[in-house]
């Protein structure tokens, strides 16, 4: 399954210079808002040791990692829920995303202008979701008028429908974002369809200066005390320095580098680690002399959904799956070592996959 995440921010945030430093797409940087029209889309690998555990074992002729797509979405501005500064088609392109990643200006430099002239977290945060906010309310208010007749001469499912849709407009009129709303996954079919901005799950990517990674800075501390109650995710990131990083040829001269200033990983990888517990997800493998290759799957899937990652019809045509678990793995040495030791399940439509597991399916279509 693909996943796409999309940056958002204020125009001078930093959002394209740390798109430039997380893809191998550059997005034009400038010190000026709209130097990016179009949504720029950078596909980047997974960084997962455990490929490299399975590339010792079984020595394929490719390792392909699992990947995550960037896509690096123009600066929004107040009243781009209106159409200013380009904001229809902005917005559009956020409805597209898995997940948001608002970027949000926690540095002083004279040199970069903001666009509101001062350094102010809170505020940046809050015009962005004013607009999404807006943007939704719009949509919500859209689907009453299409179901508030017949929710009010008796049918019955479009008054469950209407009723739930109430609960989101008043969330949205009082300042809060869709995904605050507490429903049923029963509940949820009816407002799924409508796609809203504010519902999708959010990471908040406070960008710093380079001594403030460790500790944060009043910007930070602010941003943390505005956000507590969200269940969104905070990360400290510099783009300045995830740039720099990304001019190094090799993985030995970037952790070089990167304990220079005593961090064990880049923005990168904090980034797409928080991306895939924000959405829920995990990895499973497929090792065979051809290839070992890296799934994404949602956790709590079943073999056979897993199996359609792959292929439709490996789901289709299911009939079990061989599990080893890379401990075992790891200890055997080999595929046929594990067999002979009793070390790989036989699981069957019911088998919840674990991250980590390898896996060969068995399918008849």
């Amino acid at each position: 399954m693909s996943l796409q995440c999309g940056i958002v921010g204020l125009p001078n945030v930093g959002k394209s210079t740390l798109f430039n430093a997380l893809s191998s797409a550059k997005a034009e940087s400038a010190n000026y808002p709209f130097c990016t029209i179009d949504p720029n889309v950078g596909v980047v690998t997974v960084p997962d040791q455990r490929l490299q555990v399975l590339k010792s074992l079984v020595n394929p002729q490719e390792v392909i990692p699992a990947v995550i797509e960037f896509v690096d979405i123009a600066g929004l501005v107040k009243g781009a829920s209106r159409g200013e500064g380009l904001g229809n088609k902005f917005l559009a392109n956020i409805r597209e995303v898995d997940a948001i990643i608002h970027v949000i200006r926690c540095f002083e430099d004279d040199n970069i202008v903001h666009v509101a002239g001062r350094v102010n977290p809170i505020e940046d945060k809050e015009i962005i979701d004013t607009e999404l906010q807006i943007k939704d309310l719009d949509t919500i208010e859209k689907r009453i008028a299409r179901v508030e007749k017949p929710a009010k001469t008796g049918n019955a499912e479009a008054k469950k429908e209407y009723e739930i849709l109430l609960r989101y407009k008043t969330a949205l009129e009082q300042g809060a974002n869709a995904r605050s709303v507490t429903i049923g996954e029963e509940e949820f079919k009816y407002i799924k369809e409508a796609h809203l901005l504010t519902i999708k799950p959010v990471i908040y990517v406070a960008n710093v200066d380079i001594n403030s990674l460790h500790t944060g800075n009043q910007y930070t501390q602010t941003l943390a005390q505005a956000i507590a109650t969200e269940n969104a995710k905070l990360i400290l990131v510099s783009a300045a320095l995830e740039a720099e990083i990304a001019e190094l040829g090799t993985e030995e001269e970037k952790l070089e580098f990167l304990q220079e200033y005593g961090l064990k990983e880049s923005g990168l990888s904090q980034l797409i680690r928080a991306s895939y517990e924000l959405l829920n997800l995990i990895t499973y493998f497929t090792a065979g002399p051809k290839e070992v290759k890296a799934w994404t799957i949602e956790r709590g899937w079943k073999a056979p959904q897993a199996a359609g990652v792959i292929h439709s019809d490996f789901e289709k045509g299911f009939i079990k799956a061989e599990v080893i678990k890379l401990k075992d793995y790891e200890n055997y040495k080999t595929e046929v070592a594990c067999r002979e030791a009793g070390k790989i399940g036989i699981e069957g439509k019911e088998y919840v996959v674990e991250d980590g597991d390898i896996m060969h399916f068995r399918f008849n279509v």
